[in-house]
This record gives structure tokens, C-alpha cells and sequence, in this order.
């Protein structure tokens, strides 16, 4: 066997690897887009580390789209094998990918316009519906035969919905090799999901590393650090808290929070707005997939009902409803997307909210280097958006334990088992 390393190599982003067999089959774990810096983002994406049409299947761990996102061109490009994920991860990437083709299609429009020449998109909407035909849904825990010498199983990784690492059984002259794929590993008792499954014992694996060498630092639990920056900034200041989320998991989690404080009676009437239109579809599809949920979760359905849904949460799908918002001056919590603050609505609210002392951004998760979330984490005087400079006069608050990255101690808990002497 040969491993290739076609991604997410010295970065966190763009994840792919090629796995070629003995026999010549060629396996691709994800196919994701690079996000962050732009001047290497679109040689990239735009180019590949081998022929897309010669592999022979593409096995996904999850939807976030520095893992899927390169799919619909790999399919345009001469694809046309398997693509095997769970039913979550489908189920989502029918709403990413066609989502990130709008993206594809309005940036390129930009750029046309900006350069006065035709521009053409990295893919099309009509791209990413085509690709949904080669998807394959499979279950959690079920090994799955691909061909008679290749089969592979799903464990919940416990990162997003749908989330999976996969290890991969292959038989070669009587031999057996067992060859593991971790994708992102998610973190232990958090809200909503499972806890990350450990993987079958592998002889290889390719495992990511995030926040190796990190530790999550927060010294308070999430939802009293999480009170105290609401309290502080919408009801002492009368601000707005201004929340970069990923639309898939970290907006449902934090809807989630809000939901419980709500109910404990330790929130107000402090209006709630999820401006994304798909964060809005994202949630419903949470709601249709029930199984991925954790123990916790399915109390607090039985006993609560709805977990993403009180009266002064409002989603926001329209562009007009997201403008008027960056027109109030009333105190609000305005959940936007996209996590890494880099594009998306959130990049507006966080232009009319930078320069307004009694505001408060809050970064809750991973931005990889080169992107304005991570820019705006070091807490500069003063930042470059859209052009042009301002001055942060907006609290900057950042709160690690949110994120759905396992830590340096976690990672090594999950792969504790991997220790054959064990």
C-alpha cells in the first residue's frame, strides 16, 4: 500500500488522502476545500495530487467543508465511483455543497467584475446536485463491504452530526491490514452528541492533531463564562454580542445553551437571531436524525421538547432581515456564520459592531491562520475589513471549550487503545 498525503498536511484545512492498494485500487479519504490564506486558496483548489477519474471510491468522515468541499469538483473533474457516508453526512451535504457552489458562483461574479473578463466558478450549483448521485448512505457500527478484499466500518467521532472516523479492513494474499482514518476527533461530555467512539485496533492510522500540544484553557464551565459575557455586554451596556459559528454544530450547540439558560430562568427577553440561511436548514436537520444524539439529549427532549426553539429566538434566512440588524442599536445576540469569520453575513455584523465599545465579539472555535477570526482572537487596535481599517473598540472574547476539537489530552485518551501491548 501507498499512502498520499493530498491535504490537511502542515495545515488544518483542505483534508485528503490517497490510499492505493497492491491490487491498484485507489481510495480517497475526503475531499476538502482549503480555507485561509487567499493567495494559496485557489491554486489548491483548483488543482489536484492525482486523476480524479482513477479512483475507484472517496470515503468520507463528515460534512464541514474543509473535508467535503472540493466534491463537486471531483466529480466534474472524472469521478464516478462510490462516495460512502453516514446518513447524517449526506443528509448534510446536500445542504454545504449547495451552499458552497452559491458561494462559488457569487464569487466568481465578483471577480468578473472586478477584472472585466469571464470568471469561471471552482464548481456550479448544478455540480454540487450532480455529485449527490454518487453518495452511498451507510451506518454507524456495520462493517460495509465494498468489494470482497475491502471493507470498512463507521464509529461516531462525536465532532458533528454525522461525524465518523473510518477504519478500513483490506485482505492482501491472506493477509489482513486494518488501516485507520480518524478525521476530527470531537470532545467528551458536550452538548447534543455522542462522545467519540474509539476506533478498532489499527496497524496504521492517520490520525488529525488540531490542538496537539494544546490544552482547551477555560477555568469556568462554558454556559457561566458564556451568562457572564451576555449579562455584561446586552444587559449592563446595553450591546450586542456578536457570535462567528460554523453552521453545522457549533450554531445548534450554542442555540442548544441558550435554550437550557432560558428554561433555568437566567436569561431575559434578549432577542436571539441565527442569521444563516444554512444554519436555519442545518438545525432542521439535526432534527431528523435523533440517533446520533447522546443520552442527556434525549432526556431533555422527552421532558423539554423542542431544544432549538423559544420565543425570542428568531432565524433569519432573507438578506433584507440580515441587513436591518446591522440598523439596530438595541441589545441582541446575533449568531451569524461563517465560524472563521473570513465571508458570510457574520463579516458584516462584525463590521458595523468592531468600533462600538459596548460590543462584544465572541470567537467560539477553530480559525485556521490567515483568516480574520484569527486575526481578531490577538485582540489588535485596529483590523482591515472590507478594505477598510477600524478600530476595535468591541471586546474581543474568546471561549475555547465550545469548540468540538479534541485537545492535546484528549486525542491521546481517544487513541489510548491503540496500544497493542494494551
Amino acid at each position: 500500500m501507498k499512502i498520499k498525503f493530498c491535504g490537511a498536511a502542515q495545515t488544518v484545512t483542505g483534508s485528503c488522502h490517497l490510499l492505493t492498494l497492491d491490487n491498484g485500487t485507489k481510495i480517497l479519504l475526503d475531499c476538502g476545500l482549503y480555507q485561509g490564506h487567499e493567495d494559496q486558496m485557489d491554486d489548491f483548489n483548483s488543482n489536484w495530487f492525482f486523476e480524479p477519474s482513477e479512483i475507484d471510491y472517496l470515503i468520507l468522515s463528515h460534512a464541514h467543508i474543509d473535508h467535503c468541499g472540493r466534491i463537486p469538483k471531483f466529480v466534474k473533474d472524472g469521478f464516478k465511483g462510490q462516495i460512502f457516508a453516514t446518513h447524517a453526512t449526506y443528509d448534510l451535504c446536500a445542504l454545504m455543497l449547495l451552499d458552497s457552489a452559491h458561494i462559488q458562483e457569487k464569487d466568481a461574479q465578483y471577480e468578473a467584475k472586478k477584472l472585466k473578463r469571464n470568471v469561471a466558478p471552482l464548481y456550479s450549483i448544478q455540480d454540487a446536485k450532480d455529485c449527490l448521485n454518487y453518495f452511498v448512505g451507510v451506518s454507524f457500527n456495520k462493517w460495509f463491504k465494498i468489494t470482497n478484499d475491502i471493507s470498512f466500518v463507521f464509529n461516531d467521532a462525536g465532532h458533528i452530526l454525522g461525524s465518523a472516523t473510518i477504519a478500513l479492513k483490506i485482505i492482501d494474499n491472506g493477509k489482513e491490514t486494518i488501516f485507520g482514518f480518524s478525521g476530527d476527533i470531537g470532545r467528551p461530555n458536550r452538548p447534543i452528541l455522542k462522545d467519540p467512539e474509539k476506533m478498532p485496533l489499527c496497524d496504521y492510522l492517520i490520525c488529525e492533531s488540531t490542538y496537539g500540544g494544546e490544552k482547551h484553557k477555560d477555568n469556568i464551565t462554558t454556559d457561566d463564562y458564556f451568562l457572564k459575557i451576555i449579562n455584561e455586554t446586552c444587559v449592563e451596556r446595553r450591546g450586542r454580542v456578536i457570535i462567528p459559528a460554523f453552521s453545522v454544530g457549533r450554531t445548534q450547540e450554542i442555540v442548544f445553551t441558550l435554550d437550557k439558560l432560558k428554561g433555568q430562568g437566567k436569561i431575559g427577553e434578549i432577542p436571539v437571531f441565527v442569521d444563516s440561511p444554512l444554519a436555519v436548514n442545518a438545525t432542521e436537520v439535526f432534527k431528523l436524525h435523533p440517533e446520533c444524539y447522546d443520552n442527556e439529549m434525549h432526556e431533555y427532549l422527552r421532558k423539554e421538547g423542542d431544544p432549538f426553539g423559544f420565543n425570542s429566538l428568531h432565524y433569519v434566512s432573507e438578506l433584507e432581515q440580515s441587513k436591518e440588524l446591522n440598523e439596530m442599536d438595541s441589545p441582541a445576540i446575533i449568531i451569524s456564520a461563517s465560524g472563521m469569520a473570513q465571508a458570510g453575513r457574520v463579516k458584516h455584523h462584525i463590521f458595523h459592531n468592531i468600533e462600538n465599545p459596548n460590543c462584544t465579539i465572541l470567537m467560539v472555535g477553530y480559525c485556521a491562520d490567515g483568516t480574520l477570526g484569527e486575526k481578531l482572537i490577538k485582540k489588535p487596535s485596529q483590523i482591515k475589513i472590507f478594505g477598510e481599517l477600524l478600530n476595535v473598540n468591541a471586546r474581543i472574547e474568546t471561549l475555547s471549550s465550545m469548540s468540538a476539537h479534541a485537545d492535546h489530552f484528549e486525542i491521546i485518551d481517544f487513541l489510548s487503545n491503540q496500544n497493542k501491548e494494551n
